[in-house]
């Protein structure tokens, strides 16, 4: 056989099952490309032995002729999901030494159904990032070049490790979590798909958190149908996290190559932003122009208060990130760093154990959460994101079944381009995903094309609550008909 690495997770699945290839070769595979690809600081722990007794498991069940859907399928988690026994950092210092008693709902989920954990993915420090450049393990280096150049360039944030894997090949799926696009911006950056479900539609337990009304986790694959297969995974009613909805989990992986023909398509004209790049609007035109040719009818909608989002954004967010990360004081788990006092020793712990973005959020969040600015802000910001949310309602109950926009406002960017004196800059790049959150929606990054500089451009597709059917099969139109993404070469391994 080629190499296993190649295959897609559908095609491995299918090996699998016929035993053309087994998970214990399958995931030896895995393990090499990722010994290979350090240089790239994509994983934070690898779990080889893990991983082998893991697929040794899988093989056995399925020489019984049982299995489970993702039965010796090889995953990276990101260091962000609490893993039973291995490691679990958030990108911290503060938690770098941090090792969970339980196992997260969707990771546990996961491992029932029969994948097979290859290690804990970098990340921006608690998820607070677009670039995967405020680790406090370093940055992650995304496997694209700028053809001819060898600048390093980011895999986008918060879940750059999981993207810049899957995007290497070192695994065949992640998880990954979306709290302002951190699932949506790096897929659209290295050429996979990331899908950001219903808020509800998976759970948030175990997984560490930023922004709880915002945050929700998702995968990222190669293509869609293996984000599919992964999203019916991960998505299920969950009794431990009281954000969970209980609603049936539908077999995404069907409605993949199912007609779009009659669906009412908005084009938002609030995302039509001052600035953007030809490029961009090229590839949000071409999209418009495929989905028409599948059938569907493209409609102009106005989303108008689109302009508040990102602001809005980046005080609820904060806001709650302050609240979140209080936790972290050196007193129960976690590092301490000794002081005078109790006071002085959370003071000196937290000062250590936090990287600047993360001091600077929970800052901000404090803030616009104290006495004489907590109307100002939080109060007026959340009333922003009921009048987001009432947009997109508004927008659906005209009888419109998706929305499509730009993903990001450019392709991937270099290390340290952006953010280094104005961390508003960096903010930037999320002014086509925060709203999505806000309002609870799920949304769907998929390539679409190519930048001048031949790097992944992506466009995103935003749809009703707990209707991810309808975007994998809108995105799977996209994925056709766009010039087909061929992922990089292992020049890292040279």
């Amino acid at each position: 056989m080629t190499d296993p690495t190649r295959l897609t997770l559908a095609e491995a699945r299918d090996a699998l099952v016929s035993k053309s290839l087994s998970a214990v070769e399958l995931t030896d595979a895995y393990i090499g490309a990722i010994e290979a690809a350090r240089s790239l600081n994509g994983f934070v722990t690898e779990t080889p032995e893990i991983a082998r007794k893991m697929a040794a498991n899988s093989d056995a069940t399925l020489a019984r002729g049982e299995g489970g859907p993702l039965e010796g399928i090889p995953l990276g988690i990101k260091d962000l999901y609490c893993t039973k026994g291995v490691t679990t950092t958030a990108g911290s210092r503060i938690l770098r030494d941090f090792v969970p008693p339980y196992e997260s709902t969707v990771s546990s989920q996961l491992w029932r159904d029969g994948a097979v954990m290859l290690g804990k993915l970098n990340l921006d420090e608690f998820a607070m990032g677009s670039s995967n450049e405020t680790s406090h393990f370093g940055p992650v280096t995304s496997p694209w070049r700028k053809p001819g150049q060898n600048a390093a360039l980011v895999p986008g944030g918060s879940s750059g490790g999981s993207a810049a894997a899957v995007a290497a090949r070192l695994c065949l799926g992640a998880t990954a979590t979306d709290t302002g696009g951190s699932i949506r911006q790096p897929a659209a950056f290295t050429g996979t798909v990331g899908i950001k479900p219903t808020y509800g539609r998976c759970s948030r337990y175990g997984v560490v958190a930023f922004a709880s009304s915002l945050d929700q986790a998702g995968p990222i694959a190669r293509n869609v149908r293996d984000t599919a297969i992964l999203m019916r995974s991960m998505a299920g009613y969950d009794p431990k996290d009281a954000t969970s909805v209980d609603v049936p989990v539908p077999n995404y992986e069907t409605s993949v190559g199912s007609s779009v023909k009659g669906k009412t398509i908005g084009i938002p004209k609030e995302y039509r932003i001052e600035g953007m790049p030809a490029e961009i609007e090229a590839l949000w035109h071409q999209g418009i122009a495929w989905l028409r040719d599948a059938g569907a009818t493209i409609v102009d909608v106005s989303l108008p208060h689109t302009k508040y989002a990102l602001p809005a954004y980046y005080i609820v967010a904060p806001a709650e990130a302050s609240s979140n990360l209080a936790r972290y004081d050196g007193v129960r788990y976690g590092l301490r760093v000794p002081g005078r006092d109790i006071g002085d020793m959370y003071g000196q712990t937290r000062a250590a154990g936090f990287g600047k973005e993360v001091r600077r959020r929970i800052m901000i969040g404090t803030y616009v959460l104290s006495a004489g600015y907590y109307d100002a802000y939080y109060v007026k910001a959340q009333k922003i994101r009921t009048l987001i949310k009432r947009d997109f309602e508004t927008v659906y109950a005209a009888g419109v079944d998706a929305l499509l926009t730009p993903a990001t406002p450019s392709a991937a960017f270099a290390v340290g381009e952006k953010g280094s004196g104005d961390p508003v800059e960096m903010y930037l790049n999320d002014v086509f995903t925060v709203t999505v959150n806000m309002a609870g929606l799920p949304g769907i990054a998929v390539p679409g094309g190519s930048s001048a500089d031949g790097l992944p451009l992506g466009l995103q597709l935003i749809g009703r609550p707990f209707d991810e059917e309808t975007l994998f099969s809108l995105a799977e139109v996209i994925e056709q008909a766009a010039p087909k993404v061929h992922l990089p070469d292992a020049w890292w391994a040279a």
